[in-house]
């Protein structure tokens, strides 16, 4: 539509992007403004959304994806093009992996520049780069198109198995303007982009006498289960069942991790030795060994003909991804359960009291031999000690949300650190990707506006430890605990050459990260105690500032790439 042919009030694409988004409920956008994006960002902004700026893309990127997994609407990160763009898409192929919905939504030169190579302002076929990263990518081209643009981004981010999106806007889309009467029926209010998918009877029926016949039965939790908020379902799935149950990390706190059914402390027994695996929302990849070898299967269950699985999944192509599924059952992990529940009737009998009797022999066992060790002291601290003030401070506060990466910083915190409130645990997920930390804490706090506690390992802090300064610019009350121990897993290794150089694997002996958080008007603290962590702890919770504590651990503590460490090769000298 042309200047001379238009009557009455304009409208223009920087406006359209946004009334697009705040039409489908989405009020937060985490940014790094740049040509050509910066307009987009002051005009969002003053159109009342929140705008969240900061200092790297993939930090932005990781923010949005966290801000999707805890409101299920796809969260949205802006970037400029090229170099920006490129920065976000580690954060837009994390989130399709974990299942988290998301926008990557980008600025890029003009197509007719592009196609022809001639050399623009950052010129790339972005749209062809993010293709094989993500669910789905569009291009807009038109002012009149953006709701359609908009629309599909969001309907593809959600349906199904949630992941991200690329939505890419040429420079020039966003100066074009067009009648503000039909640049508003333009816009597209996407309706109902996740519904419900109701499982087929005969698939209930299957998994309903294949759990009927389990002798030892066990119910596992994963992320997806939390991202569906049904809470109540899941519940009701385990407590009328009396099914012991394992949450995968982030799946944590969907029940209780001190409910009488969790067998969260006796992990390996439950995998090695149950007959029947009822997998809610969880995928057997490498998290899980893929669902067989060592991890799996007693020489008792394999004698008996071996696991079998009911798996509820969004997806079918999930099932026998790594093992045969005996009881697919597919459809939105609420209707499954409910259905499910359904089928087994009223007088749903209870597991064998051999069963859950040996799993409550075994989980006790452990949990006395895990109190006896976090009730140590040591000087300096250790991972346990250590994590055992966060364990204390999140049941002192267990509303609060809990961030956590690293390598051995991560993988006890798993196993010490119990959560009580469904999708209150934040952490590297599928792929196990350090980086996320500061993105997900800020995600956190603006999305919940909870106190966050962000438990970080030395090394992953690095990663993104640049954006305490953007926590600190909009006042969020994040408490950052960087778990200090000189190094990488250890701060102990030496240069096998002899020279002056450290090792790969060490940092700067002593390094003062509170000073950080203190450069930027937060508060920073040195904790070289239990004590004195936990009174940081609780000082910063309770103040809700931003807060950075250097928790000093002994660098000797750790171990080699934490609890993976046969996916690290070593060499056959450093074996001897």
């Amino acid at each position: 539509m042309t200047n001379e042919t238009q009557t009455g009030e304009m409208t223009d694409g920087f406006n359209l992007v946004i009334d697009a988004l705040k039409l489908n409920g989405i009020d937060n956008i985490y940014a790094l403004p740049g040509i050509p994006i910066t307009d987009l960002t002051r005009k969002a902004q003053t159109a009342g959304m929140r705008v969240i700026s900061f200092r790297h893309e993939q930090h932005a990127g990781n923010a949005a994806a966290a801000a999707g997994f805890l409101t299920q609407k796809p969260g949205i990160c802006l970037t400029v093009s090229a170099p920006g763009f490129l920065n976000g898409l580690t954060a837009l192929a994390n989130a399709t992996t974990n299942c988290f919905p998301m926008i990557l939504i980008s600025g890029s030169s003009e197509r007719e520049i592009v196609d022809l190579q001639q050399g623009d302002y950052e010129e790339m076929d972005q749209l062809a780069i993010a293709k094989p990263l993500c669910k789905a990518a569009f291009r807009v081209l038109h002012a009149e198109d953006i709701g359609v643009g908009v629309a599909r981004a969001i309907r593809s981010a959600l349906s199904g198995r949630p992941g991200g999106v690329y939505l890419d806007l040429p420079a020039k889309l966003f100066s074009q303007a067009m009648d503000a009467v039909a640049g508003k029926a333009s816009l597209i209010k996407v309706v109902d982009p996740a519904p419900k998918q109701i499982p087929a009877p005969e698939a209930v029926q299957r998994a309903v006498n294949l759990l009927k016949s389990a002798k030892k039965p066990l119910i596992l939790l994963g992320k997806g289960a939390a991202y569906a908020q049904c809470d109540a379902e899941v519940r009701a799935l385990v407590e009328k069942t009396g099914i012991p149950y394992l949450p995968m990390s982030m799946a944590k706190g969907l029940l209780p991790d001190n409910h009488a059914q969790s067998a969260s402390a006796a992990r390996s027994y439950v995998l090695a030795e149950a007959d029947v695996v009822v997998l809610v929302g969880a995928r057997l990849n490498w998290l899980l060994s893929h669902g067989k070898g060592k991890t799996w299967g007693s020489k008792d269950a394999k004698e008996a003909g071996g696991q079998q699985f009911i798996q509820i999944d969004i997806s079918p192509t999930e099932a026998d991804s790594n093992v045969a599924i005996a009881a697919p059952l597919v459809g939105d992990i609420g209707s499954c359960v409910s259905a499910l529940l359904a089928g087994l009737g009223s007088n749903i009998a209870k597991p064998p009291a051999e069963w859950t009797g040996a799993v409550s022999e075994k989980k006790d066992k452990n949990l006395t031999k895990m109190a006896e060790t976090l009730a140590k002291t040591p000087s300096p601290m250790n991972f346990h000690s250590a994590l055992n003030v966060v364990r204390n401070q999140i049941k002192a506060h267990p509303d609060a949300v809990l961030v956590n990466e690293g390598a051995n910083t991560l993988d006890f915190a798993r196993s010490i650190v119990d959560m009580y409130e469904p999708r209150k645990r934040l952490d590297v997920g599928t792929w196990g990707i350090m980086g996320i930390g500061m993105g997900f804490a800020i995600a956190a706090a603006v999305e919940t506006g909870k106190p966050v506690i962000a438990v970080e390992g030395d090394s992953a802090f690095g990663f993104s430890g640049m954006e305490v300064e953007t926590i600190c610019r909009y006042n969020l009350p994040v408490c950052v605990v960087v778990f200090n121990n000189n190094g990488i897993y250890r701060g102990t290794d030496v240069n096998g050459s002899g020279g002056t150089d450290v090792a790969p694997t060490v940092f700067v002996k002593n390094a003062r990260y509170e000073m950080m958080m203190q450069a930027f008007g937060g508060v920073g603290v040195v904790a070289n105690t239990a004590a004195e962590l936990d009174k940081a702890m609780t000082e910063a919770i309770a103040s809700g500032k931003p807060t950075l504590i250097n928790a000093i651990i002994d660098e000797t503590a750790g171990t080699e790439s934490g609890r993976i460490t046969s996916l690290n090769p070593t060499s056959a000298a450093n074996k001897k």
